[in-house]
């Protein structure tokens, strides 16, 4: 069984180029304005995009939750918000949840800052929380992060054929997985 407290902890996790802390209020407006960006909404699948209102809710609320974690991807000098991450549907019975990141601008990619903070939340998730298995949906055209997950150790293990309808064209997603005896940490 897992470790619950581990979710509703929400920890403070510091890398070298990132730290991973609670997202809260004071992230809403930089949330908010991920939200907006074309290239942010296409790499994640999102059509729409949430209301000022629906953002401020989103970040005041996060505090509260105790069947997931939601972190804010920042700089560790200064603070600046670089994204934020998510471990979600979590089923405690199977040792297993679901994990999301989505960083807030295209110009924080290709700096190793989601490696970084996907290497953080996953020795959290496996060595804190005691899950066995992390999973996550990525779009097939987002080569730069399946080389990330594939770079942290997870494995393709099926296809969503034409899961998503982008501008006319149809996409796959693929679900990718990693076992605790596959994390390779930093």
């Amino acid at each position: 069984m897992i470790n619950t407290s581990a979710l509703r902890d929400k920890p403070t996790l510091n890398g070298e180029n990132v730290s991973l802390v609670p997202l809260g209020p004071e992230h809403t407006d930089a949330y908010f304005a991920a939200g907006l960006d074309e290239e942010v909404r296409r790499l994640t699948g999102s059509h729409g995009h949430l209301t000022y209102e629906q953002a401020r809710r989103w970040c005041h609320s996060r505090a509260e939750g105790e069947d997931r974690l939601d972190l804010a991807i920042t700089e560790p000098k200064g603070g600046r918000y670089l994204g934020e991450l998510s471990i979600y549907s979590v089923s405690p019975e199977n040792e297993t949840a679901g994990y999301r990141i989505a960083l807030s601008a295209i110009e924080f990619t290709g700096k190793g800052l989601g490696r970084e903070a996907t290497q953080l939340v996953m020795r959290y998730a496996f060595e804190e929380i005691g899950l066995h298995r992390l999973w996550l949906q990525v779009y097939a055209f987002n080569m730069r992060a399946i080389a990330v997950y594939r770079s942290c150790g997870f494995y393709v293990e099926g296809r969503l054929r034409e899961s998503l309808l982008w501008e006319g064209r149809r996409h796959d997603a693929l679900l990718m997985a990693v076992l605790r005896d596959g994390f390779r940490p930093a």
